[in-house]
């Protein structure tokens, strides 16, 4: 474990800054982390959405990775946007050489709606991925593609969760923020026990990128050796004054203030 826990991140590049290794490099970053990255894809986005989405090769995406690994190391490793079975299955293989945990966000849909999972890959996230997580991080919508399950309430989140520990996942983060309400809970499930984490729902647009922020920031904590409840509850705490800090940049699902937590500091 390094001193500066190192986060390898391996997910897809948002030319808006707002979501994908972008916004993992400043969660990381404002989480005292260490962040390299391993880039899946390019894509032209920004607040209005994704207008484009170009793939590199997996043998880029793998030396990318192996570099990271083989110089500076990781301890830990957080997977985005990862588009095909074929890079899929490229990663899962990858992870299985780094010894460090997975934080995995199974990221399926942009904000906006554009898709950044293909359909056929939904089952080998499901096979491949879930197994390697040492959390899981899906909104209700990608758990319920991964089981099968409705998620509309508590009680669902709450089922998927078992769903998703029985499908290997050693700890799985089901977030609230599709579930309606005026609370947004997020339920920390582990083979031990649960972990409730809400708040009032925040009335805002500026929520592009939530997920990577909050996955990379509890990889920053799982990086630097904290339990895994204390990464999520520190993580869950940065990512909701993010929200509440958004600057209100561009017209569409604006991003979070990531750095929020540096000019707190004296």
């Amino acid at each position: 474990m390094h001193a500066l826990g190192r986060v390898l991140i391996i997910a897809g590049s948002d030319s808006g800054g707002g979501a994908g290794v972008q916004a993992d490099i400043k969660a990381v970053t404002a989480m005292g982390g260490y962040a390299a990255t391993a880039i899946t894809a390019i894509t032209v986005q920004n607040t209005l959405g994704v207008h484009g989405v170009h793939p590199l090769p997996l043998d880029l995406i793998e030396a990318q990775a192996r570099a990271v690994l083989d110089d500076i190391g990781a301890d830990a490793v957080k997977t985005g946007m990862l588009g095909s079975v074929s890079v899929v299955e490229r990663v899962a293989a990858i992870l299985d050489t780094t010894g460090a945990p997975a934080v995995v966000d199974p990221v399926m849909i942009a904000k906006g709606g554009a898709s950044l999972l293909d359909d056929n890959a939904v089952e080998a996230v499901k096979t491949l991925m879930v197994p390697r997580a040492a959390i899981l991080t899906p909104n209700a919508p990608e758990a319920e593609a991964l089981t099968g399950l409705v998620v509309a309430d508590l009680d669902g989140q709450r089922r998927a969760g078992e769903a998703l520990l029985v499908l290997g996942a050693r700890a799985v983060l089901m977030k609230g923020g599709h579930v309606e309400g005026p609370t947004v809970i997020d339920l920390l499930l582990t083979p031990t026990g649960e972990t409730l984490l809400e708040g009032p729902r925040i009335e805002t647009t500026s929520t592009h990128g939530t997920g990577c922020t909050l996955a990379s920031a509890v990889a920053a904590g799982l990086a630097q050796g904290w339990p895994i409840e204390t990464a999520v509850a520190e993580a869950w705490a940065y990512v909701s004054e993010a929200i509440r800090r958004a600057p209100g940049l561009g017209a569409g699902h604006g991003p979070l203030d990531h750095g929020w937590t540096l000019r707190d500091r004296p």
